[in-house]
């Protein structure tokens, strides 16, 4: 199970038992911010695309959406997520369960600019039912080698 590899990855950094497991699911951001206890905006979501022949993780805000423009410019390449029946077998984590931490060869992480509004952000651990509390500068340390970068729009304030 993909929990269990994201569990000796952080047992590998002294952080194992930071990691939350529910009773319920986290798989969607709205799941998971009832999960954890927190604003949806604060789960940090990680979305799989094809770029070439890689796939580009992006961890975003809950709230934040994929800015086509700004994709483009960054990767060369319109946005195309995976499909879920390719996510486990190119990330190592099925859909729901997705996270930057202990990925297949081929993923190359990017931190969005998104995450930066928050003291700390919740991203899941490798199931459809986990999380962890991490500063996004222990995010940022985790997912070494990983670049941060801006192709996410916030919504609009009302």
């Amino acid at each position: 199970m993909a929990i269990e590899k994201v569990r000796t990855f952080m047992a590998e950094r002294g952080m194992a038992d930071r990691i939350m497991e529910f009773e319920t699911s986290s798989a969607t951001v709205e799941l998971a911010a009832q999960a954890v206890g927190c604003e949806p905006a604060r789960i940090a979501k990680t979305l799989s695309f094809y770029v070439g022949d890689r796939v580009a993780l992006v961890v975003a805000a809950g709230d934040a959406r994929i800015d086509n423009p700004k994709f483009k410019a960054q990767f060369h390449t319109k946005a195309k997520m995976l499909k879920a029946e390719d996510a486990e077998k190119l990330i190592g984590h099925a859909v729901g369960g997705v996270c930057p931490f202990a990925v297949n060869d081929g993923c190359d992480i990017y931190l969005d600019e998104s995450l930066k509004r928050f003291p700390t952000v919740y991203p899941a651990c490798g199931s459809s039912n986990s999380a962890i509390e991490l500063s996004c500068s222990e995010l940022e340390e985790l997912c070494a080698p990983c670049s941060w970068i801006d192709v996410c729009k916030l919504p609009q304030a009302e």
